[in-house]
């Protein structure tokens, strides 16, 4: 057995674990926040296309509105973590969201990259005061390692079921993308005022004391947090590639345009249905050969993904369950492994939490914002059946990942004993 394996056995015998009803009206919120997450990494990109928006004025875009809203992650959580309570912060967001993703998928007439980034930095300023504060508030509701993954495999689970809503209820609520689009808006409004009236109604306190003020930058002092942050981004970097161009690669290289939303799905529910095996595998073998073995499923699905060809859906449908399930481990266990390493070094997990959301948005951006212009730069035109451009489509949506993943792995193995220590 390993070490973390060991000591997250020893602590839950003496910590008592929360209630179902107060793990799930915590972790509710992640339900809305995966739900606006998806349609903008996902949607965006082919929604405004639709519009007329060239692919690189949509990847620099992107690019510009994620590092901003990278950049503002570390002053959220450092403020966050001199607040009382850190669900005041989450219902500051509410509006920001509700009015920022409604302006965003539903553009007046002749909104170009203008309006684009506008709506963009609105709904990010939103989305990252709820989602740093509700992550941090995770971290400190119990002292056990081993009830840290429960609570995050309760938010990722309850995300990761809003994310199979956004990723179906388009193509249910409308004819069109943009008319599905516009109706799940208003939908999403609905569940974001529930979810943040149940964590105000039900949610436990935190049960760890108020760390000490941090500055900005403490918590990049440590060592083992820097070495975690490194492997988190790499293997960050090789999801977000394949979530920017997933429907691409599923319109022009499948050539199944039509069951994109069925591949969304099941790439999301298995996620959800593995989330339970990884919490089993942390606590028999620990949290970090868990996570590795996430990593090593990815690197063999993603490698067969970039073979396949036109009409191979069934084929890309298992891909999609086995890479659902890698997903569980990258969802549920880093942040869990984060905040055990933050009781070891101290301070205030907003801090440290608002550099990790920091480095997943930058994934994001520099997946969004150099993967679009790179395949427009290689020949690839959405709609386009050049054979040149679609092979270079199939081999940045999934060989490029594949690759990314490995050495994530690989970076993760180098630094497991000073991670866990």
């Amino acid at each position: 057995m390993s070490s973390d394996a060991a000591g997250a056995r020893a602590s839950s015998a003496t910590v008592p674990k929360l209630s179902a009803a107060s793990l799930l009206a915590y972790g509710l919120l992640g339900l809305p926040l995966a739900f606006v997450a998806l349609p903008i990494y996902v949607h965006l990109p082919k929604l405004y296309a639709d519009f007329g928006l060239s692919l690189a004025t949509i990847g620099a875009v992107l690019l510009a509105a994620r590092l901003w809203d990278a950049v503002i992650d570390p002053l959220i959580g450092c403020w966050g973590d001199r607040a009382r309570d850190r669900r005041r912060a989450i219902f500051a967001a509410v509006p920001l969201l509700g009015a920022g993703f409604l302006g965003l998928v539903q553009p007046p007439v002749g909104a170009g990259a203008a309006w684009l980034l506008g709506m963009l930095l609105l709904v990010y300023l939103g989305y990252s005061l709820a989602s740093v504060n509700h992550h941090a508030l995770g971290a400190e509701l119990s002292p056990d390692p081993q009830e840290r993954t429960r609570i995050t495999a309760i938010r990722e689970g309850l995300a990761l079921f809003g994310v199979v809503l956004a990723a179906v209820l388009p193509g249910l609520l409308g004819a069109t993308l943009a008319e599905g689009l516009a109706r799940l808006a208003w939908l999403f409004a609905g569940v974001l005022v529930l979810a943040v009236l149940a964590l105000r109604r039900l949610a436990p306190l935190a049960a760890l004391a108020p760390a000490a003020r941090m500055s900005l930058h403490a918590a990049l002092r440590s060592r083992r947090f820097r070495r975690l942050l490194a492997v988190f981004a790499l293997s960050g970097i090789a999801a977000a590639i394949p979530a920017s161009l997933l429907l691409f690669f599923v319109a022009d290289v499948l050539q199944a345009e039509a069951q994109s939303g069925s591949f969304l799905a099941i790439y999301f529910v298995a996620g959800a249905a593995g989330l339970p095996l990884w919490v089993w595998l942390a606590r028999r073998r620990g949290k970090i050969f868990a996570w590795g073995c996430g990593m090593l499923l990815a690197v063999g699905v993603f490698g067969w993904a970039a073979t396949l060809g036109a009409g191979e859906v069934l084929a890309f449908g298992l891909i999609c369950a086995l890479s659902g399930i890698a997903l569980g481990a990258d969802l549920a266990l880093p942040p869990s492994i984060l905040a055990d390493l933050i009781t070891r070094e101290g301070g205030g997990a907003g801090s440290y939490f608002g550099w990790w959301n920091f480095v997943a948005k930058l994934n994001l951006a520099l997946a969004a914002g150099v993967s679009l212009p790179l395949l427009g730069w290689l020949g690839y035109v959405p709609g386009g059946r050049d054979e040149t451009g679609l092979l270079a489509l199939a081999w940045i949506y999934a060989g490029v990942p594949a690759f990314l993943k490995l050495m994530s792995l690989l970076l993760l193995i180098r630094q497991r004993k000073e991670i866990a220590s």
